[in-house]
């Protein structure tokens, strides 16, 4: 038998003053509470309720894009958006991500084909993902890394050439905009995430981003099992649907989420105000006509720091702060990839040489300057 007095003790261990690398951003409880009742006497918990249908519209209007599709995770809809394109083959994609991004093509019965990144962006180096276009290549997975724009330009090129169809994971890019519009407008599809962890939560969730109608048809069709009426099923759909608690919650925090922003890019500047003068650190650039979401805070720890990257970061540990290596190891790393041969470690010497650096510094809109100033003196102690 369980000891649940054992686990109710375990599950109940303070994190004292500890900092983490995010702390999700909820609103005021009496927000939420007149959807909640809404609910409970509905009885309408699933299944494109009232609140789903308004999510659905209230995000297409604040993105302004065409269509969004909500999923109950960014991992779903990812495997959904795939099958909605009916990706098959190989898909070149980037070894500097979350596992998520390459796992959709696996749980698809796809190849990932890994390239090196842009030092700049983080994201694809498209002189390289043409060059490693095949017979078998079907279709290109970018991610904007820490929310900034892919090089969707000459990604588009190169797939436009091709006949490649462009799934963007834009799990870090909610609100971020790259000239004049929505990164998630990007793409073929666009896959968001409303992870506890992200800018914008429904404490799990996540949206894919349609261009026309047709094609949020499909997606809707495959995100329910493939029905399209009571006894029609018109493909092998899954259950990936967001339920009306998810979508009640994303209603009340699309009216912080501007103010959350902003509240981000505050932290951010102290951080760069600091940073960018730091030897050894370096921080990233930012790109043109692109307006940033904060998702994350990188550093980039070099030769000319003192002490090497994995010592910093046990440092702030011992301090209990509780950054993240992100993207560290690489998906190319991890043993169901290691053995392609686009994983080989020389043909990736960008992603392994930032993977090898970064450090996600604490970084969300509740980060007092108090707490801010600890890590930021960590930090520097090390220089």
């Amino acid at each position: 038998m369980y000891d649940c007095e054992r686990i109710g003790r375990r599950n109940t261990v303070s994190k004292g003053n500890n900092i983490y690398v995010t702390r999700p951003f909820l609103p005021p409880l009496e927000e939420l509470i007149p959807s909640l009742d809404r609910i409970w006497h509905s009885r309408d918990l699933t299944n494109g309720g009232v609140f789903h249908q308004k999510f659905e519209d209230a995000l297409a209007c604040y993105l302004g894009v065409p269509y969004v599709s909500l999923f109950a995770n960014a991992t779903l809809a990812l495997v959904t958006a795939l099958q909605c394109l009916r990706v098959s083959g190989e898909v070149i994609t980037t070894p500097y991500s979350f596992v998520a991004t390459a796992h959709s093509l696996l749980w698809n019965g796809i190849e990932p084909v890994f390239v090196d990144i842009d030092p700049k962006t983080l994201a694809l180096d498209v002189s390289q993902v043409e060059a490693a276009i095949g017979p078998r290549t079907t279709a290109i997975m970018p991610v904007h890394v820490y929310g900034r724009p892919a090089d969707v330009e000459g990604i588009k090129r190169v797939a436009d050439k091709y006949g490649l169809k462009v799934i963007y994971d834009a799990a870090h890019a909610f609100g971020a905009r790259y000239r004049d519009q929505s990164l998630t407008a990007y793409g073929d599809l666009s896959v968001l995430s409303f992870h506890a962890t992200k800018v914008f939560n429904t404490f799990e969730g996540g949206a894919i981003v349609c261009g026309d109608a047709k094609t949020k048809r499909r997606v809707d069709f495959l995100k329910n099992f493939g029905f399209a009426d009571e006894v029609s099923v018109v493909a092998a759909g899954i259950n990936g649907k967001m339920n009306e608690f998810q979508a009640a919650l994303g209603l009340v925090q699309l009216k912080h989420i501007n103010e959350c922003i902003a509240k981000r890019a505050s932290i951010a500047s102290r951080y760069d105000e600091v940073f960018s003068k730091t030897k050894g650190v370096a921080v990233l650039e930012m790109p043109e006509d692109y307006l940033p979401n904060f998702s994350y805070y990188p550093i980039f720890v070099g030769k000319k720091y003192p002490i090497g990257r994995d010592v910093l970061y046990a440092r702030l540990q011992e301090a209990g702060i509780f950054g993240r290596r992100y993207f560290y190891p690489l998906i190319s790393d991890f043993p169901m990839y290691r053995d392609r041969p686009s994983a080989a470690k020389e043909l990736l010497p960008v992603a392994q040489r930032v993977a090898n650096a970064v450090i996600c510094l604490p970084i969300y809109p509740e980060l007092t300057d108090e707490d801010q100033q600890r890590v930021i003196d960590v930090v520097l102690e090390g220089s």
